[in-house]
């Protein structure tokens, strides 16, 4: 009898043993999938190719819905540049997310909204280099121009809404002046 019991026992523990591992592969199989339809989404949205790239941007969490806030972090970056974000600054961000099209209720807002709470990683910034970089290839010359004009623009803009005293002085801060370069020189 002790040996029959002992037999259930095993053959239920090797169940056990076996039903947790299968469902610790499945939980893996999800993870793998929802990861390559993330990717894949963001590459249809965006037009890059580049794997490295993508995993970059999946990798800061961006998604196809969140992929329109790229376009404004150089401008969050010049925002944060001295290391505060300034009120102006902040309106003149919201008003560049609303000439970009994003509405109030859009996760890439939400994640712009984000960005002005809490400085961003360094991090985001590569990417968008990276992602700036990959873009530019795509482009002829007359199309990398005006988008490098665009860019440059709008972030000037962010960098001139706080500056000075009165409308006196410097419009534009050195640390602003700093990302301002380092922006321009993104483009290939």
């Amino acid at each position: 009898m002790s040996e029959e019991f002992l037999g259930d026992r095993r053959k239920a523990l090797e169940e056990e043993f076996f039903a947790k591992h299968n469902r610790q592969l499945l939980q893996q199989l999800r993870q793998t999938t929802a990861a390559r339809a993330q990717t894949e989404a963001l590459a249809a949205a965006s037009g890059i190719t580049d794997a490295a790239v993508l995993d970059q941007l999946a990798a800061l969490g961006l998604s196809s819905e969140t992929l329109a806030a790229l376009s404004l972090v150089p401008l969050v970056e010049v925002a944060w540049a001295d290391g505060s974000l300034e009120a102006k600054e902040q309106s003149a961000l919201l008003a560049a997310a609303e000439q970009a099209g994003l509405s109030k209720n859009s996760a890439s807002y939400q994640l712009l909204e984000g960005w002005l709470r809490e400085r961003p990683s360094p991090k985001l910034l590569e990417t968008w280099k990276a992602y700036v970089a990959v873009l530019s290839n795509t482009l002829n010359d007359q199309a990398k121009h005006a988008l490098k004009q665009d860019i440059l623009g709008r972030a000037r803009s962010v960098a001139e809404a706080a500056g000075g005293f009165l409308g006196l002085g410097r419009r534009i801060s050195s640390a602003e002046q700093a990302v301002l370069t380092e922006l321009e020189q993104a483009f290939p």
